[in-house]
């Protein structure tokens, strides 16, 4: 019977003959010694401390430069005494933990050079007069070397340029004949879109190496490796050029196919086809390296970040069964005549069945075997006495990087780890039965599993397809059970997909003669103050009929314009590019975040229904004053938010922006929006713009701009309801303990995407101690910065925009000039002569206190900043008029969780970039001159208060105020509850003072803080849950003003009060005096000590009153309404004042104070919705915790804001 009718019956043979031949092999392996790194390996992994030890060995041991960090580092570690070092390295490791405090320089590098003798076999060292010597030890007993030269983070041109030369100058050794290399080592970052520009980059770079290697004397070999699944098509492509190059037709060259890629299969297949066509040319074969895949943990990450299915097999089974796969599909004669296969890997059963297969399909002449250095000797040497030579994969590095090879080698502990990975039990399968039935049961089933499925499952598990977007693909993951909508994060563009490419390519070709959105912006101008006022008269009477529908049906509205935001994207993006200068996937990036909006606040705005205790009533009229730098987003947010509010909203998007603005009102309409509810207005003039903004007839205005832009509204009309979101000097600060790698890649990305043009982006980094001094640092920052492509985003492949109008004067003088003792280590020019596109710039010597320090320039710029410890980086950081964003890189636990008591900023990230803020994810908005008015952060589940106000609910009875309860009974019942003592002892109080309805709301307003802060302000929120990132919004008590005035209760007051008390805990703290107020997740308690709440009352409260106040750190004063003013006047533009006033309107207030950007208004009727009320005596605050390293969960962030 021919094998096309039993297609697996040579397969299921071989597979029976494997287990036998796996069981001989294990047999034989026991007869040679365990290497003592593969020792140490499995001694690790039995001590449940093992891996996480290693890993903070060595990041804090290792790699840090400073030897002062890295004896701080040793000595903490060593109180953990791990058991699996062996005893020489033990007691030493232990005495130099207690000497490396005084002599530091000495004992650090003494401990570096033991543990790089710890782990040679594994990692070899690339000196010559050392390299020589192992290559020659390691070919003593008939193996052939695999030399893959790792090295630090490719961030730009200049280490790609040095990792090629260095993989040549091996490859031109005598005792050189086979290396690997990834793609990106000699192309670094790029832009995802570039990609026809990065292959022919990448192609153009290694061809001399490949020509070198076809012309040597002796035979010479390169594997072109792979590890990130946005690199298979890179490499896939790269690889098929340079088979095609006509000086390589004769030379052997190979490629890595990874198992665990449920698109392996079609890939194999593809490189098949290819070495097939070379061979019917008359070349040499291909050879083909199949691994299962070696970085699982990251891909999880990305995918999880992202919002994209995980690109690799969902199971460990199903990778084994693939690998099975790709060997049935590879191994016949007819595939290996243009295919050379090297099976790699160390599990003996896939190991046998490929020898096995290749021998009853007679191809054994068309493999080899691979294993990874170190790792199993024994079994290496088993196979190598039975079957021949056996290819070990050697990784090389340099002893000055050798920090860089910690990825490497977590990776090999991560795998090893895993108790369904083979390695787990390499040590045990020789000797213990139950071992090998264990790992026989396991090949076995993925060999059935293999069988049964076929190739049915060989396909991308990522299908994203921009091109087809339908409304109903769209929707489908964010329909619950049952048709209503539920929340999800839009995923990003995924650029490793063909369809997307294209989708992109054809939208960058439109760019030059784009013409989108002139046509309705033209329509839109409003030419008279006259045709205004009945624009704004229209949205007012649409706006009576908006509020009453139910908030559902508004709700509904408001997702439809998601989904039709959704399938506009492509226009969107080409409209940003074509008028703003936007790269397209800047542009991309911020469509998403249009979509997570409309969504988000839909579900928002049902939620408003839902305050218990009171009824929101809408603003009127909103105007949403849009920014140019976010021409999509950011308008986008604001008229959904106001309209979920149930106010009307007009667009006013930026002059140089209106045809975004005009695209995105288009997509109002379509999905069912009134055109009076939501008008666009382009002004013609600024009579006409100011005459939007200084109206009467608007109860909010919504700003994104500079604070410049706030104060000028402001001086305009101060009684304006004005939220703004403001101007940012943010900066990260990188501490010795970083891995450098990370934070130079992320600075340079937080510093100059979309040129700098974010309110969020980083325009200070604060180098401390030794970094400062670190030329490491440097030259791969000065690198990544010099390396960045800056072009028109007509060019896809470039990574930094121009800016979006010709620089005003602040930014002008911030490209051309430079402050006493500052330098320029690298200096920005205009690139075309336009004016707009300007190169990146570097400043050194950027002193604290200095313009540059403390100004925001708004554009492509970062100043370097050296601070001698973290405590004064932090006041560096702290020290400007802004709070918007703040970054830390840092692997020590201690340093983080000083820097999130610390910083004062409203969005805080740990080992990331400081931009792209995701709704709900990580809400948006910053502290003092950041943030203007009374409102909260974008994207978060209080923004919508804002738009509106907030008014008691009218109880039935005694029994029936609102309450956030899950008990029933009476008001005086309910109050038996509360947990809190501040809020305990304010009942009390209140007890002996009032009675009836007054009692009663004190206890209601009391209890119902007691139930917020359980269920919402004493929680460290992380609605995203993800595994690889701690997504946290916290609530932190302030600096505020209650102020009451005119005709007010002592229940008003004391209601508010209990608001105002309610989150965090009060501590008695040694040292201090009274009770210490600690906000939720703060780890130094007294942190928050100086924070004061004050009571300005124009009357006297009774001594009971008073004394509860003092016993909770409230100021009681009695002053006159101009003594209150004085309080809220200050020329200190970077202190926020936050009052909430009784008796007394926002509006006059902020007349007697000609407006000011400083201070915050919280009024309207008091109530008892503590979820409402507390809001003003609390700073929100989003920290962005990375939580892994390399894919896997670390300890140095453990137990960091985790509720």
């Amino acid at each position: 019977m021919s094998r096309a009718a039993q297609p697996h019956q040579d397969l299921e043979r071989a597979g029976e003959r494997a287990v036998l031949t796996a069981r001989r092999w294990t047999q034989l392996a026991t007869r040679y010694p365990t290497g003592r790194a593969a020792r140490l390996l499995s001694d690790v992994l039995e001590d449940p401390d093992g891996l996480d030890f290693t890993v903070e060995f060595v990041d804090g041991v290792i790699r840090p430069e400073d030897t002062k960090v890295a004896a701080a580092s040793l000595e903490q570690l060593m109180k953990r005494a791990p058991t699996f070092l062996p005893g020489w390295l033990r007691g030493p490791a232990r005495l130099g933990a207690l000497a490396g405090r005084v002599a530091p320089e000495v004992v650090v590098p003494a401990v570096r050079r033991a543990f790089r003798e710890l782990v040679k076999d594994l990692v070899l060292d690339t000196r010559p007069e050392k390299l020589g010597d192992a290559i020659a030890k390691l070919k003593s007993d008939g193996s052939r070397l695999n030399l893959n030269l790792l090295g630090e983070a490719v961030l730009g041109e200049a280490e790609a340029d040095r990792r090629l030369h260095e993989t040549f100058e091996l490859l031109r050794r005598d005792d050189v004949d086979y290396v690997s290399l990834k793609v990106s080592a000699v192309v670094g970052p790029h832009s995802d879109w570039g990609y026809e520009e990065v292959v022919e980059k990448a192609t153009s770079r290694l061809l001399p190496l490949f020509q070198y290697a076809a012309s040597a004397a002796s035979p010479k070999f390169i594997n072109l490796d792979m590890e990130e699944y946005k690199d298979l098509d890179l490499t896939l492509d790269v690889f098929d050029n340079l088979l095609e190059h006509p000086d390589l037709i004769d030379l052997e060259m190979g490629i890595v196919i990874q198992a665990y890629l449920p698109d392996s299969l079609p890939a194999l297949q593809h490189v098949y086809e290819s070495a097939a066509k070379r061979r019917k040319a008359g070349g040499a074969p291909v050879k083909v390296r199949l691994v299962k895949g070696a970085n699982l943990a990251m891909e999880r990450v990305e995918s999880e970040l992202h919002g994209w299915p995980l690109a690799t097999w969902e199971s460990k089974r199903a990778t084994d069964a693939n690998f099975i796969r790709l060997l049935d599909w590879v191994l016949t004669p007819e595939r290996t005549d243009a295919l050379k296969i090297g099976v790699a890997g160390h599990n003996l059963f896939t190991l046998a069945l490929a020898w096995e297969l290749a021998q009853v399909r007679g191809v054994t002449e068309a493999i080899d075997f691979e294993m990874l250095v170190g790792m199993a000797d024994g079994q290496a040497q088993a196979i190598r006495d039975e079957i021949g030579e056996v290819l070990l994969y050697v990784p090389v590095v340099h002893p000055e990087e050798f920090d860089v090879a910690i990825s490497y080698l977590v990776r090999r502990l991560e795998e090893n780890a895993s108790d369904q990975n083979y390695m787990s039990n390499v040590f045990e399968i020789g000797t213990d039965p139950k071992v090998f039935d264990q790992e026989k049961d396991r090949f076995e089933l993925a060999l059935r599993l293999m069988i049964g499925e076929g190739t049915k499952r060989c396909r991308p598990t990522r299908t994203q397809n921009r091109q087809k977007e339908t409304a109903r693909i769209i929707e489908r993951p964010l329909r619950a059970p049952g048709g209503g909508w539920r929340f999800q994060n839009t995923p990003d563009t995924d650029p490793a997909l063909l369809a997307n490419r294209e989708w992109m390519d054809e939208i960058v070709a439109r760019i030059p003669a784009s013409k989108l959105g002139i046509s309705t912006a033209k329509k839109r101008e409003v030419k008279s103050v006259a045709q205004l006022d009945r624009i704004l008269d229209k949205a007012l009477k649409a706006q009576e009929k908006w509020a009453e529908r139910p908030a559902s049906e508004r709700a509904e509205i408001l997702h439809k314009v998601g989904v039709e935001l959704a399938l506009r994207r492509a226009e969107l993006v080409e409209a940003a590019a074509s008028e703003l200068g936007k790269t397209v996937g800047e542009s991309d990036v911020e469509v998403s975040e249009a979509i997570d909006f409309a969504h988000y606040y839909a579900d928002c705005g049902v939620a408003l229904d839902q305050v218990h205790g009171v009824k929101f009533e809408p603003a009127h009229l909103t105007v949403v004053a849009s920014p140019w730098n976010f021409p999509i987003a950011i308008p986008m947010g604001g008229v959904i938010a106001a309209l979920a509010a149930g106010s009307a909203a007009v667009l006013k998007p930026a002059t140089i922006a209106k045809r975004c603005g005009a695209l995105l009102s288009e997509a109002l309409y379509a999905a069912g929006v009134p055109k009076d509810l939501a008008p666009l207005v382009i002004p013609a003039d600024r009579e006409v713009a100011r005459a939007l903004i200084d109206n009467d007839k608007v109860e909010r205005v919504v700003l994104t701009g500079s604070s410049d832009t706030a104060e000028m509204f402001l001086g305009w009309r101060p009684e304006m309801g004005l939220i703004g979101e403001t101007s940012g000097k943010n900066a990260i600060i990188v501490t010795p303990t970083a891995d450098f790698d990370l934070a130079v890649k992320d600075v340079v990305r937080s510093a100059y995407g979309h040129a700098g043009q974010k309110c969020s982006a980083a325009s200070l980094v604060i180098l401390v101690g030794s970094v400062g001094t670190s030329r490491r640092f440097h030259n791969q920052l000065v690198d990544a910065i010099s390396s960045l492509e800056v072009d028109w985003p007509s060019n896809s492949a470039s990574e930094m925009s121009p800016l979006s109008e010709l620089p005003g004067p602040k930014l002008a003088r911030g490209l051309t000039q430079l402050e006493p003792g500052q330098a320029w280590a690298i200096k920005p020019y205009n690139k075309d002569g336009r004016g707009r596109l300007w190169t990146p710039g570097l400043r050194a010597g950027v002193k604290p206190g200095s313009e540059f320090h403390m100004v925001e320039y708004f554009g492509p710029l970062l100043g370097v900043v050296k601070a001698a410890t973290l405590e004064e980086a932090v006041e560096i950081q702290n020290a400007t008029d802004f709070g918007l964003t703040a970054g830390l890189h840092s692997l020590s636990h201690d340093e983080i969780e000083y820097w999130i008591d610390h910083v004062q900023a409203g969005n805080v990230y740990v080992n990331r970039g400081i931009t792209g803020a995701i709704v709900r994810r990580q809400p948006f908005g910053g502290w003092k001159l950041s943030s203007v008015g009374a409102t909260a952060k974008a994207g978060g589940p209080n923004y919508l208060y804002s738009f509106g106000t907030f008014v008691p609910e009218e109880p039935l009875d005694d029994s029936a105020t609102g309450a956030i309860t899950p008990h029933d009974g009476k008001i005086a019942d309910k109050a038996l509850h509360i947990s809190k003592p501040q809020l305990a002892d304010l009942v009390t109080v209140a007890q002996g003072l009032l009675e009836g309805r007054d009692l009663a709301k004190v206890q209601e307003a009391s209890y119902n803080a007691d139930r917020a802060a359980a269920e919402e302000f004493d929680r460290l929120q992380d609605p995203s849950g993800l595994a690889a990132e701690r997504n946290v919004l916290r609530y932190i008590p302030t600096d505020s003003i209650i102020r009451a005035e005119g005709d007010w209760e002592l229940s008003d007051l004391l209601s508010i009060a209990a608001a105002a008390v309610a989150t965090g805990t009060y501590q008695d703290i040694k040292g201090l005096q009274g009770l210490t107020r600690v906000a939720p997740g703060q780890n130094d308690l007294k942190a928050n000590k100086d924070v004061q709440i004050v009571l300005s009352l124009d009357k006297a409260v009774p001594p009971a009153v008073v004394e509860w106040a003092t016993t909770y750190g409230l100021n009681v004063v009695v002053e006159s309404r101009g003594e209150y003013l004085e309080r809220l006047s200050t020329d200190d533009l970077g202190k926020e004042i936050r009052t909430r006033t009784i008796g007394v309107g926002r509006k006059e207030i902020q007349r007697d104070l000609d407006g000011s950007v400083n201070v915050a208004i919280w009024d309207g009727p008091v109530t008892v919705a503590a979820r409402v009320e507390a809001l003003p005596f609390l700073r929100e605050q989003a920290a962005s915790i990375i939580t892994h390293r390399f894919g896997n969960p670390t300890q140095v962030t453990r137990g960091i804001l985790e509720d």
